[in-house]
């Protein structure tokens, strides 16, 4: 899979994915009130008027980009209608050739974590079927409960071609609150980082692992030395944008070749209409075509940046 979204990357030259993660204060009115018109004021309006929202957005940028993040606990808080939009979105995606990875940050053990492997990017049987029931491409992992909690990850990435990124040093600003502790010298997020490279090591794709890692922008020193320690290791990027970080932040998450690392925006894009510099220029019925200047702006100051 890593390979995959390597090859997505160069075709599209562009290192970037677009968080799906819709709030119904981005929605404009005009969607909300078709979708309450047919379902009411319920999860089930809700969650109607997210996914126009979503399909308007990514019939704008899907050719610009190579992957989208929805992130689950959005869909979630509108209960079974919410997550039916959530499927909904994620094949939709495919349908337009994207990956999609599934920001579910799930982990645990034992049969849990083979449960959640399994229902996001793996197979359940049925009987003699077996089916695919969210079918994201890769997923987010949290790694505090250990090798217990992954493993079963990388299990069902082996046997589905898929692929997880691990939480290692997120973007949050209270991260360091364990993140940064120093255990046997060194921070707790490197011991992870160590931990990654050695999850990796017998799923390579080429250069690179399907055993990714989550490195927030904001930290760039981080990034820096994280990109020396895992080598091997994709690096995907939140905090630019909305949290912060610019393209100037971010070149010590890629390797030498200028690839290794693909980065998140998501209010940034999908709420670019209630922002500046594009709220003067676009309305919110054109929210689509303010998220996509907002793409190409973004494109353009990362691979500016990193000198892609």
């Amino acid at each position: 899979m890593i390979k995959k979204l390597y090859d997505a990357i160069e075709n599209k030259n562009a290192p970037i994915v677009v968080g799906l993660d819709p709030n119904l204060k981005f929605v404009p009115e005009s969607i909300k009130e078709k979708a309450y018109k047919e379902k009411g004021e319920t999860l089930e309006g809700a969650a109607k008027a997210i996914w126009k929202f979503n399909k308007k957005l990514i019939d704008n940028i899907y050719d610009l980009i190579p992957a989208v993040k929805p992130q689950s606990a959005m869909y979630e808080q509108y209960g079974l209608p919410g997550l039916k939009a959530y499927k909904k979105t994620i094949d939709y995606c495919h349908e337009k050739g994207l990956i999609v990875i599934g920001d579910i940050k799930r982990g645990d053990i034992g049969s849990t974590s083979e449960a959640y492997a399994a229902g996001h990017i793996g197979k359940v049987a049925v009987g003699s079927s077996s089916y695919m029931p969210f079918n994201e491409d890769m997923a987010t992992v949290n790694p505090y409960l250990g090798s217990d909690g992954v493993l079963p990850f990388i299990k069902v990435c082996k046997e589905n071609d898929r692929g997880i990124f691990v939480l290692v040093k997120t973007s949050n600003p209270s991260s360091g609150e364990f993140q940064d502790r120093i255990i046997d010298g060194k921070p707790l997020y490197e011991h992870v980082a160590g931990k990654v490279e050695e999850w990796g090591s017998d799923n390579l794709e080429g250069n690179y692992s399907n055993v990714g890692a989550v490195v927030g922008a904001t930290y760039p020193e981080q990034g820096e030395t994280l990109r020396k320690l895992m080598p091997h290791t994709f690096i995907l990027v939140p905090g630019y944008g909305a949290q912060g970080a610019t393209g100037k932040d971010l070149a010590g998450f890629f390797d030498d070749n200028k690839n290794g690392a693909i980065v998140n925006s998501s209010r940034g894009i999908i709420a670019a209409h209630t922002k500046e510099p594009y709220k003067d220029r676009y309305g919110e019925d054109a929210f689509a075509d303010a998220a996509r200047a907002a793409v190409l702006d973004m494109i353009k100051d990362i691979n500016g940046s990193i000198g892609r």
